[in-house]
């Protein structure tokens, strides 16, 4: 074989390498967080308001749970999976938010998986934060988003961070605005 054929094997071997192995998916994770900026907030002029805190939920034991428990509080909100990539991308951002603000802001970090793979996940990554589950085919005050979306709404229920794609939670931006919007 040729110097420039055993070259370009090793090559396609290598991009081939990051779409078929474990560290092909450690490259994207890693990827998505260098690429991910500060979420848009929503001028005060264009929020938007939930419709209602009726929204019944699971939590972490699969006990039913209401949304309602949340009314008058700041909360964060947000989609994901444990196999979506750009969800684990943001995941370690939003366990740093929660260490943070547990006490202060209402967390509903919401999938609609089985309890299982979840936990699994949760357990091999080290993630405290409390998992919510979605209850399929039950109605919700906001837009249900594709993973990884995101919402931070303020304590009248007014939408002030409507976030469709992967994005850097551990930033000043961020924790100004949770800071402003707990004081108010």
């Amino acid at each position: 074989m040729k110097k420039e054929t055993v070259y370009t094997l090793v090559v396609i071997a290598f991009v081939l390498s990051f779409f078929v192995t474990p560290l092909g998916d450690f490259s994207k994770i890693v990827l998505n967080r260098w690429l991910a900026r500060a979420p848009t907030i929503i001028s005060e002029s264009n929020r938007g308001k939930i419709a209602d805190y009726n929204w019944r939920l699971k939590d972490a034991k699969w006990n039913f749970i209401n949304f309602e428990k949340s009314k008058g509080k700041v909360v964060f909100i947000t989609f994901w999976n444990s196999w979506h990539l750009p969800s684990k991308a943001q995941l370690k951002d939003i366990q740093k938010l929660y260490d943070s603000y547990n006490d202060k802001v209402s967390f509903y970090i919401i999938t609609n998986e089985e309890r299982a793979p979840v936990e699994l996940f949760m357990e091999k990554n080290g993630y405290t934060f409390p998992v919510t589950y979605q209850i399929v085919g039950e109605p919700s005050p906001i837009t249900l988003l594709k993973p990884p979306g995101s919402y931070i709404l303020d304590k009248k229920g007014s939408i002030v961070v409507h976030q469709n794609a992967v994005a850097d939670w551990d930033n000043q931006k961020v924790i100004s605005l949770l800071e402003q919007l707990i004081i108010e």
